[in-house]
């Protein structure tokens, strides 16, 4: 039987995995003798055979490809849209912060030109 890797969060928290299908969402608190403090070692552990590992797919992307990884549940994941950005609405953002914003509108827009 494998079992899961778990990640703790720092705040001491374990990291609970989240599940959907069909409108149905379900969270876990995955089962396993093995906790790490941070989801690159999960990964080696994986990797290595040491159990099962909950990762965003941005992260194990190559692993999936090259074959070293292989998706579980996959009915049970379904694919999420790119990452936000917050920001607190000042007046006066410096120069610094706008420079960036601009930076990521760009990328942004290029990688929807090109159908990323």
């Amino acid at each position: 039987m494998r079992h899961c890797i778990r990640v703790r969060l720092p705040n001491g928290a374990l990291f609970r995995w989240s599940f959907q299908r069909d409108g149905e969402a379900v969270q876990i608190e995955a089962q396993g003798r093995l906790t790490l403090d941070e989801a690159a070692i999960a990964r080696t552990a994986v990797l290595d055979g040491a159990g099962i590992g909950f990762f965003l797919e941005q992260d194990v992307a190559d692993d999936i490809a090259a074959g070293r990884l292989v998706r579980l549940l996959e009915d049970w994941t379904p694919p999420r849209p790119g990452f936000s950005l917050y920001y607190p609405g000042r007046r006066n953002p410096s120069a610094g912060f706008k420079a960036f914003l601009a930076l990521v509108r760009e990328a942004a827009a290029q990688d929807m030109t090109i159908g990323r």
